[in-house]
Parts: structure tokens; sequence; C-alpha cells
């Protein structure tokens, strides 16, 4: 059986990961700052818990590795987004979107090697836009960037130890935020939860287990 950690587990992609992990037979701890966790379908769930602290981290994970017997999987779903330009905007904005995107996913994944005794896989959220970022996109897709270059480097780093780095890039999720925010959008385009979920139930499962250091576009809507 598959043992999963999914952090940011009670976001909109959190609970769709988690909902199609839980349905495809994973045992899987969900992990998130909120502090009430008893929403998500998941059968352990760890709230509370700063992804931007180290040993935060190492304590949730060391509990979510006991309470499953094992560790086989981590998706690092947590993170966040802003829109700024860069002139008259805030470096704090580099600075917090570094922290919640790239930091976050780096502490869960030193977190999580130890802890995948006979290999396992790893799949980080990058995105879409890192190729061509537009206006107000900067400190978001420098971030997310990072977050491929911790992918590849990272899957080159874990070869030997039989554990499995990939991302999915999606474009835009189609979210009640992300409606609110562009109301007069094509939203025929846009990538549902569950579609993105199931990529990554794919890259968490052995059916993907010759792939690694793969930035996997998730990319078609409906």
């Amino acid at each position: 059986m598959s043992k999963i950690i999914v952090t940011g587990a009670l976001g909109i992609l959190g609970r769709a990961t988690v909902d199609h992990l839980v349905a495809t037979g994973a045992s899987v701890t969900a992990i998130d700052l909120a502090e009430d966790v008893s929403a998500s379908s998941a059968q352990h769930a760890i709230g509370s818990v700063n992804l931007t602290d180290e040993a935060s981290v190492a304590a949730a994970f060391k509990s979510a590795a006991e309470a499953m017997g094992g560790l086989t999987g981590l998706v690092n779903i947590a993170g966040g987004f802003t829109w700024e330009p860069v002139e008259g905007g805030a470096i704090a904005s580099f600075e917090k979107m570094f922290a919640i995107n790239l930091k976050t996913a780096t502490l869960a994944s030193r977190a999580a090697i130890g802890l995948m005794s006979d290999g396992g896989a790893i799949v980080n959220i990058g995105a879409n836009a890192v190729s061509a970022p537009g206006t107000g996109m900067a400190a978001y897709a420098a971030s997310k960037a990072g977050v491929h270059a911790l992918t590849q480097s990272l899957a080159d780093e874990l070869a030997s130890k039989n554990i499995r780095v990939n991302a999915i890039l999606p474009t835009i999720l189609d979210t009640p935020t992300n409606r609110a925010d562009m109301p007069d959008a094509d939203t025929s385009t846009w990538v549902q939860p569950a579609a993105a979920a199931e990529a990554i139930g794919f890259l968490t499962s052995d059916a993907s287990r010759a792939i690694t250091g793969a930035l996997l576009p998730v990319n078609r809507g409906g």
C-alpha cells in the first residue's frame, strides 16, 4: 500500500489530491497550516504545521510516518500566489513567494527522504507560467522556477536511493478564487483540480516508476 503525505491538504488542489489518493487505496496523511483538519478525507491529518519551519516539518513527518507505518510518497502542494509588478512592488513579496513555494517544498522533501527506507516518489507543484511570465508574475514565477530546479536537481541526487522526483506544471486551475479574480475569462481551458490530482496520483504510483526529473505540463480544460 502507498503511504503518502500531502502538504497544503486543505486547499482546493490538496483536497482533490487527498480524495483521489484515498480512492485509489493509498494511506494518506493530510498536513496543513490550518488548525482544524477534520474536513480532510485522509485517514490521518495533522494541523497547525508551519511548513517554513524545519523543526515543525520534521516532527509532523515523523508522526505521519509512524501513523502510516512508513512513507512511500510526498506531494508538496502547500504554496501560494501573488500578482504584483516589480516597479512599485515590495521585495517582501519575493521573500514570501520563495518561502511558501520553494522553502516549504525543500524542507518537506528533506524531511521525507530519511523516512523513505525503500524508495518512493516526491511530486512538486510547479507552474506553466514560468515559461513566459507576464507583468506582475515575477515573484511567483521566480519562486516556481526554483521549484523546477529543485525537482530536477533532487531527481539526480536521489536516483541512487530509488526516490523519484517529478513536478506537474499547471496552467490556471478552475477554483472559486480564480473565477472571482477573473470573472470575464474563458474557463473552458482551465484545469479541473480533480484532473490535476489524477496526474499527481500517476506520478506517485508504480505506473510512473520509469519517470524522474520530469516537469509535466498539465494544461487542458474539460
